[in-house]
């Protein structure tokens, strides 16, 4: 449903937050040793430094009332947008420092070299060079917010210190550049993040978030974001001057013949999801896959319908991480009034134990999740007892 959404400021509105940026960079007060300041010199690595707020141009303005309500309209830049949605300057900051790096990333996508590197990652994938340019232009974005207290990233799968604070300040997943292995044949990528408040990435789940976004980096570069107090999910459009635009509000997933099948190889020996994707085809469906997660999940926020299913067999494990990936994604399609799912439980209802955690997934409207519950597993929690829908049947 695309339409304006009533965004709620509690307790305060913070105008003009960021009317002025900075381009010096000014290093936080600790930050830690692993990543210090010495690696971040963008003007070497990156060309044109990332614009980054100074701490002195957040100004609160206290309002009396704590039900102020502002609208957040089409048409809004990012800034407008989030200074009407939340209170919290952090996050503001935050998700503001973000978008200046996904800004540079999508310039550096479309003129980096996509030869790989020497390099492998602890992960045991390749990097490419773009993957290492993402994620240093992200790490250097959450340090310099001020409000980043650990990073984690898919490419370094370790806690760094950023610096920020553990009392009102956050932790933040991220993949850098989502699809890497399709750069080279120009298929649309991305960036996805999720964003937890204070020093904790493990023991939480998918639900204690507070925002998540992801980058999508194709014939439009867009900026596609969630905050835990703003209904729906939010599409920013990044303009020819460099500013992001609020182009799109997704509030409902419907129902409609679409389905994006990841890691077909399970279907060998895993023959209920060989019956589903059997089930896709008689039925008809649009076949609408890239094999870049970032596109296909963004696709049913766009068109408000679909499907996406990754799963696994015994030949064929899961590859999708639960912290970098399938958590922020499963927070946006929620957000848009869709569902997830591993099986039995939303996605977002799984605790993360450790920061490499793996899963299946499945995102969607309502009754295709009911359906992959179903076919999967005999049951669906989102359906009472009752006629098992298509293929279950």
């Amino acid at each position: 449903m695309e339409a304006g959404v009533a965004c709620y400021a509690h307790g305060a509105v913070l105008p003009t937050v960021f009317a002025k940026y900075s381009t010096a960079l000014v290093p936080p007060p600790s930050v830690s040793p692993s990543f210090s300041s010495r690696g971040l010199k963008s003007s070497s690595l990156f060309g044109e430094s990332l614009r980054v707020m100074p701490k002195s141009s957040l100004r609160v303005s206290k309002c009396r009332s704590s039900t102020v309500v502002t609208r957040c309209a089409i048409g809004d830049s990012l800034e407008e947008f989030l200074t009407k949605s939340t209170s919290d300057k952090g996050l503001i900051r935050l998700m503001m420092c973000m978008g200046e790096a996904l800004r540079t990333i999508s310039f550096k996508v479309r003129t980096a070299s996509c030869g790989g590197t020497a390099c492998v990652n602890s992960f045991g994938d390749e990097q490419l060079a773009v993957d290492l340019l993402a994620n240093k232009l992200l790490f250097e974005a959450l340090t310099y917010s001020h409000y980043c207290k650990y990073a984690c990233s898919e490419e370094v799968p370790e806690l760094q210190d950023m610096g920020g604070p553990a009392k009102g300040g956050f932790s933040v997943a991220f993949d850098p550049l989502d699809g890497s292995s399709i750069v080279d044949t120009n298929f649309t990528v991305g960036t996805i993040f999720g964003v937890w408040p204070g020093d904790k990435l493990t023991g939480v789940t998918g639900r204690d978030q507070v925002a998540a976004a992801m980058g999508i980096y194709g014939p439009r570069t867009t900026y596609v974001i969630a905050l835990k107090d703003v209904p729906g999910t939010h599409e920013f459009l990044l303009l020819d001057e460099g500013k992001w635009q609020h182009v799109k509000d997704t509030t409902e997933i419907g129902e409609g013949k679409m389905f994006s099948p990841g890691n077909l190889r399970a279907t060998f020996d895993n023959p209920e999801y060989d019956k589903l994707i059997n089930y896709y085809v008689k039925e008809k469906y649009t076949l609408r896959y890239t094999g870049g997660m970032v596109p296909d999940v963004n696709q049913i926020i766009v068109k408000e319908k679909g499907i996406f299913t990754n799963v696994m067999s015994p030949s064929a494990k899961a590859k999708l991480r639960l912290l970098f990936e399938v958590a922020p994604l499963g927070f946006l399609i929620e957000k848009a009034g869709g569902y997830s799912s591993d099986g039995y439980q939303s996605v977002l209802d799984k605790v993360i134990n450790n920061l490499d955690d793996r899963t299946q997934v499945a995102y969607g409207s309502k009754n295709e999740i009911i359906r992959f519950e179903e076919t999967l597993y005999g049951s669906s929690r989102l359906k009472a007892a009752g006629v098992p829908a298509g293929a279950a049947a």
